[in-house]
């Protein structure tokens, strides 16, 4: 960034920039990280000289004059790739929220014990044996789980999955329920086994920290033993991945404006910048 001049940078700060949430900060925390490193940055470059007769208290951009907003919205204990909208790009942020693209998650977990949380902060409610449970034992029931999840979704709306109705919503791509509370699963595979730690990798929609976190404690149960989540971390959103997010150690107005630039392009790339439809699964209505 040869630019010294804070006013130019301060016009071209109006896009997507993806950055690499730590796990344990909140969402907002991270949100007022940024804005501060940018406006620090700022101020230390060339700025506009004050109007006459107007008095200047502080310093000329301050956080305040920065709208930013998320595109996607992590829990506290998960990190990974987080999206933010600076400016005008509030907008943009909000189409990518509303176009509920598909997030990929690292799950990782321990059997042998049940926490009432669900989480490896919380109280140990339970212990159980873990030394019968083989990797064949783990996909079979996650590859049952995917199955049954996602033929529930389709009956749930009146749709068989054997006809030619939910054969033509399928090719138009991932279905969406039009409930955007309701979770879909569209893919959960173990990649990393070594008991009693295991490592799921998740493709879903419409998913929370918590319904994460169940579905360890659910698969430690059908697995005649006792589980809980010990990390998250958000992979993938959308077309932006791990690569393209910013470490804690890169957060300067230099590499933000670099990764603007990137980000800005993959969204053009994508068309994610507007309004997409998808193939929704509505409840059908019968007449009596």
């Amino acid at each position: 960034m040869l630019v010294k001049d804070a006013r130019i940078i301060w016009n071209s700060l109006k896009g997507i920039i993806c950055v690499y949430k730590p796990a344990d900060v909140k969402c907002s925390h991270v949100r007022h990280a940024i804005l501060y490193k940018i406006c620090s940055g700022l101020n230390d470059m060339q700025c506009r000289p004050p109007i006459d007769r107007v008095e200047i208290l502080g310093p000329r951009y301050q956080l305040e004059d920065l709208h930013c907003s998320w595109a996607n919205y992590l829990g506290t204990h998960t990190s990974g790739v987080l999206l933010l909208g600076l400016r005008t790009a509030t907008k943009m942020a909000k189409y990518i929220r509303e176009n509920k693209p598909t997030r990929a998650y690292r799950v990782k977990g321990v059997l042998g014990s049940a926490t009432d949380t669900a989480y490896k902060d919380g109280k140990t409610v339970e212990r159980t044996t873990w030394k019968h449970v083989k990797y064949v034992h783990i996909e079979t029931l996650l590859s049952s789980m995917q199955a049954s999840h996602q033929r529930k979704m389709f009956e749930l709306c009146g749709v068989d999955i054997r006809s030619q109705t939910a054969y033509e919503l399928a090719i138009q791509g991932p279905i969406r329920p039009t409930n955007s509370k309701i979770p879909v699963l569209y893919g959960i595979k173990c990649v990393h086994f070594e008991p009693p730690d295991f490592t799921l990798e998740i493709q879903c929609i419409n998913e929370n920290e918590m319904y994460l976190k169940s579905i360890i404690h659910e698969i430690g149960m059908k697995l005649h033993s006792s589980a809980h989540c010990t990390g998250l971390q958000c992979i993938r959103h959308s077309c932006f991945s791990l690569d393209d997010a910013l470490l804690r150690k890169h957060w300067t107005l230099q590499d933000i404006v670099t990764n603007m630039e990137r980000c800005n392009k993959i969204i053009k790339e994508n068309k994610m910048d507007k309004k997409q439809e998808y193939a929704s699964l509505q409840k059908i209505r019968t007449v009596q």
